[in-house]
């Protein structure tokens, strides 16, 4: 059986406008915030919390890398992604505490956990996470609802293991040789920040220059900090091909500037950009 329910205003997405967006038109009249995985949206769970917080962990381990350089003898370093991820995983907890504390304290707001659907221009059906199905209308709806990795058209890119900015933020153990697709700012993020931890990179561009919406000069000073980090950057190279190896590997065939070559690493982080959801 359906549940219905009339609302002001419905807000499908809770990110980190609408924690705030809902409980002002709350303030005006009945309100629902629907959301079907998490509050704060990507910026708190998967977005800039958790990757500054590791960010934050890659830089002790490079200053602790060179403490001689300061007189100071460290001996040698080593990482304990799991250790890091469970730090990233505790600060993520206490920042989306917030959200929900403030959204749990506004009077006349309705919070849905699940995911919305238009039925009509003025009518939303929810099928909810802990099951059953409310129908939801109001003269006003906000969609609110975000963007996902995206995952380029690439043969061969969804028959083998590859991981995207949230899902690479789970590993246990940094990987031997982390391959990047993406010279954007995820891309370039993730890549200091695993050879930081002791993997080996490489960045795969498919442009001329790395962060194409930057001016050439600042692209070329990020990439030149880069290769100085032991970063292998690619230019002007198009993956064409993506397939796993025997030995586990995922293998990649490109397109370069010198003609065709292959690629292998132990990890694919695919960062090309973001889509709408």
């Amino acid at each position: 059986m359906t549940e219905s329910a009339k609302y002001e205003s419905i807000v499908i997405g809770a990110s980190k406008s609408s924690v705030f967006l809902a409980p002002a038109l709350a303030s005006a009249g009945p309100t629902a915030l629907v959301e079907r995985e998490y509050l704060g949206g990507v910026c708190v769970n998967v977005g800039c919390t958790p990757t500054k917080t590791m960010v934050a962990s890659a830089r002790v381990a490079q200053i602790a890398r060179r403490g001689a350089e300061y007189g100071v003898q460290t001996g040698p370093v080593t990482v304990d992604l799991a250790l890091v991820r469970q730090r990233k995983r505790d600060l993520v907890s206490l920042v989306s505490a917030f959200p929900a504390e403030m959204i749990q304290q506004t009077e006349g707001l309705d919070l849905v956990m699940g995911e919305a659907r238009f039925v009509d221009p003025r009518a939303v059906e929810v099928r909810l996470n802990d099951g059953g199905v409310r129908k939801l209308t109001a003269d006003r709806i906000f969609i609110n609802t975000g963007a996902r990795p995206s995952k380029p058209p690439i043969p061969g890119l969804d028959s083998v293991p590859s991981l995207d900015s949230t899902s690479i933020m789970e590993l246990e153990t940094p990987p031997d040789h982390l391959v990047i697709l993406g010279g954007g700012f995820v891309g370039l993020e993730f890549s200091q920040m695993f050879r930081r931890f002791g993997s080996e990179v490489t960045i795969v561009e498919a442009g001329k220059q790395l962060l194409l919406r930057e001016d050439p000069d600042v692209a070329d000073e990020v990439a030149k900090i880069l290769r100085e980090d032991g970063i292998k950057v690619l230019l002007s190279t198009e993956c064409t091909k993506v397939e796993q190896t025997a030995d586990g590997d995922v293998q990649l065939t490109l397109k370069t500037p010198q003609g065709e070559q292959l690629l292998a690493g132990s990890h694919l982080l695919v960062a090309r950009g973001r889509v709408p959801n």
